[in-house]
């Protein structure tokens, strides 16, 4: 009788252990798409009781992610500049914590002597790749280890890759646009070729895509030029505290043009999935850093243009397709999501927080009622954006209502000093002008629109805009969204909702302190995260 347990014993064993191996092999390849200064434009982000900029262009290969998947309607960043958002995203952490992480241009030498957590803190791809994914990474990602190359990575042609707009747009003829376009097309099919070729057989891999194009410089009128985008077709679509004036739509076309440019590669990379077989067994998500650059209130800011961005997410075998989920998610919660998603342990380190039950349920619109906000927050973006170094430090909370902003040094200018600013005329080529953020507002990437803003900034309507945009703020803001969506009137100093500017300042607070944000102690103006002593 006891052998013949032994026996059954051992042969469920052998089952169990079957079905958990066929279970590891069964695990998805991951390709997550996340694009740099991509806000929330798509073809699919289209309202049509809301007109906006996503009604003028047409994305099909991003809207089919979204369709055949699950769409977050409030996806956002918590903290709209480049370096740390994605040292949240790597860490699951709130940017505070992240050590030279925090700003654009943490300088590792300022660090000498102390505790910089960005190098010991885990990071999820490490996690990934440490449970058996071949990882591997191209362009502008995040920080992970990507698994070694074989030898058989030789044999492969190195994958090139130019912006879209710079490289196609600067073609002397058609002919040579058509061939540099089809020479993009090719390297984004080739950038999953090689790593489907690179990965052990029946590995599943986890490859991040990060491209740049929609970051500037743009080639001037490229949106019109290459994509048919018509600058005055966006008129009366810009945010209500830009001027609708003809060069700001000559830029917002241009950056435009780099969505549909993203749409095009994405699809270039899915074509190649399809027809190797691996689509279907791919969770295909997308995403991007921040909001649009060179654009008040856009890059670097606390406001929806700067902060919500797109996030879709596709896997066939378990996300039930066509749903709109409403739920309030935080970039820095991807890499949980994908640990879960891919059976590796979360962190404990990590602040974020899996949203896999999102993308698992058969259910709609609003899942979980706890998921009602966000943290957002902002130090140092551009180096010397202010006398001594300083930062422009923000701390904000967005609900489906309000959104809640704090100044903790209203004194300071939040896109930076006016320095030396010059003086701009229509007469000037704006263009080539708004490529430098060097003289003025040094938080503000150059851009057109920049520079036409300093040129009719005397003027009385458009003046009311600049400073709306540009001067210094209220120690304190509150937006009533459903009112202002835009957010154009500060209502904190309303003695009707003091109740609610206390609730969320004591939200802000409370995730201050559990995290003890270094800002608590004005740590951030100091060493080693800042060296006043240096211009």
């Amino acid at each position: 009788m006891k052998q013949m347990l032994k026996v059954i014993v051992s042969v469920m064993s052998i089952f169990i252990t079957d079905g958990i191996n066929a279970e590891v092999e069964r695990r998805p390849n991951i390709l997550f798409f996340f694009a740099d200064d991509w806000g929330r434009y798509a073809s699919i982000y289209a309202d049509r009781n809301n007109p906006s900029l996503n009604d003028i262009i047409s994305t099909p290969n991003i809207d089919r992610i979204g369709r055949e998947g699950v769409v977050f309607d409030n996806a956002f960043v918590p903290v709209a500049s480049c370096n740390p958002c994605r040292a949240s995203l790597a860490t699951g952490r709130y940017f505070w914590n992240c050590g030279t992480g925090a700003f654009l241009n943490g300088k590792a030498s300022n660090w000498e002597g102390y505790d910089n957590p960005m190098h010991s803190l885990p990071k999820f791809g490490d996690l990934i790749r440490e449970s058996g994914y071949y990882a591997q990474k191209s362009r502008k990602t995040f920080a992970f280890t990507p698994s070694s190359r074989p030898n058989s990575a030789r044999s492969l042609k190195k994958v090139g890759y130019e912006r879209y707009g710079l490289y196609v747009g600067s073609a002397k003829n058609k002919s040579e646009r058509k061939t540099r376009q089809e020479t993009i097309v090719k390297n984004c099919r080739q950038e999953i070729r090689q790593v489907l070729a690179d990965r052990s057989k029946e590995q599943p891999f986890f490859f991040v895509f990060g491209s740049i194009n929609a970051h500037r410089p743009y080639t001037p009128d490229s949106g019109k030029d290459l994509w048919g985008i018509e600058p005055d077709s966006l008129k009366g679509l810009l945010p209500k505290f830009l001027p609708d004036a003809h060069d700001i739509r000559r830029d917002f076309s241009d950056y435009l043009g780099e969505v549909l440019a993203l749409d095009l590669m994405l699809g270039a990379m899915i074509d190649e999935l399809t027809s190797t077989g691996e689509l279907d067994n791919t969770v295909v998500i997308l995403s991007g850093d921040h909001g649009i650059p060179g654009v008040p209130r856009g890059k670097t800011n606390c406001y929806d243009l700067a902060t919500r961005v797109p996030l879709m997410v596709r896997w066939p075998e378990r996300i039930p397709f066509g749903r709109r989920i409403e739920d309030f998610v935080s970039i820095m919660d991807i890499g949980p999501t994908l640990l879960e998603l891919s059976g590796v342990n979360v962190p404990v380190s990590m602040d974020g927080r899996s949203f896999l039950q999102q993308l698992t349920s058969k259910e709609r619109g609003w899942i979980d009622p706890e998921r009602d906000s966000v943290i957002i927050g902002r130090e140092l973006h551009f180096h010397n954006a202010r006398p001594g170094n300083m930062p422009y430090p923000m701390r904000a909370v967005r609900t489906k209502d309000y959104l809640y902003i704090r100044n903790f040094k209203p004194e300071r200018w939040p896109m930076g000093d006016p320095f030396e600013a010059a003086e701009l005329t229509r007469a000037d080529d704006l263009y080539k002008m708004g490529l430098s953020t060097k003289p003025a507002y040094r938080d503000l990437d150059g851009s057109l629109t920049k520079a036409w803003l300093m040129s009719q900034h005397e003027k009385t309507d458009d003046n009311a805009l600049f400073k709306l945009t540009m001067h210094p703020r209220a120690s304190e803001e509150l937006y009533d969204l459903k009112k202002d969506p835009n957010q154009l009137l500060n209502l904190a100093a309303v003695p009707e909702l003091r109740t609610t500017l206390k609730t969320l300042r004591s939200h802000v607070d409370q995730v201050m302190n559990k995290t003890s944000d270094p800002r608590l102690k004005d740590a951030f103006d100091q060493l080693p995260w800042v060296d006043s002593t240096k211009p």
